[in-house]
């Protein structure tokens, strides 16, 4: 290097326009460099804001689906309680003598009649009282079909829990048949019926049953 050289680079170096570049060079590698690191955490930032709002936009869903069964609850409960009195006021028997006379039309509307009858009542649970009805019946197989398909559309509500065919002779049909039915515990305890024994067994088929007469005779 000539001394020319030396003195015209000492010149520049000496020079403010020269450190001004310098300067420029250093602040604009800054600004590139800050730049950078804003751009990693703004997209960093974004990310984090769209994964929180995807978050709660699913934790609002899901709180959605799980309050939908709840909405106008307070009116089906008002509804419910509407068909819950229906129900009673018009499936479930004002008295025992309802039930004994009920029974006795269908008996006779389908043609079979009963071997035996014996009624028997439960504990009330939930404002009612279960009456037990267990009868012998016999008659034709139409007659009998007819009998039991009476007893399901019949307006007082009665439920069959068993049945079976004890024997056939001829073209008769013998059938053993439970039914249960409700009353109000008020009108169960004033039927005087008795209380039955096990809940859900058939009393004996070869217990003697009470006559018809005497059952009709019951306490209402």
């Amino acid at each position: 290097m000539t001394a020319a050289t030396t003195t015209t680079w000492r010149e520049r170096l000496a020079s403010p326009l020269t450190w001004h570049y310098a300067g420029f060079a250093v602040l604009l590698v800054a600004v590139i460099a800050l730049a950078a690191r804003f751009a990693l955490d703004w997209a960093a930032i974004s990310s984090h804001t769209h994964d929180t709002i995807l978050d709660r936009q699913i934790q609002l869903h899901t709180l959605k689906a799980e309050t939908e069964p709840l909405r106008g609850l307070d009116q089906r409960l008002v509804t419910t309680k509407d068909q819950i009195k229906t129900f009673y006021d018009t499936r479930i028997p004002a008295n025992y003598s309802t039930i004994a006379t009920q029974i006795g039309n269908l008996e006779i509307a389908s043609g079979v009649r009963h071997t035996h009858l014996q009624y028997a009542q439960r504990p009330p649970v939930n404002n009612l009282s279960e009456i037990v009805l267990d009868a012998g019946i016999t008659g034709q197989y139409p007659q009998i079909v007819k009998f039991i398909n009476s007893l399901e559309r019949s307006k007082i509500f009665f439920d069959i829990t068993g049945m079976g065919f004890t024997g056939q002779q001829g073209g008769m049909v013998n059938l053993r048949l439970q039914v249960s039915t409700w009353l109000r515990p008020a009108d169960a305890a004033a039927s005087g019926l008795p209380q039955a024994k096990e809940p859900g067994a058939m009393p004996d088929a070869n217990q003697p049953a009470a006559a018809p007469a005497a059952q009709e005779g019951q306490p209402q």
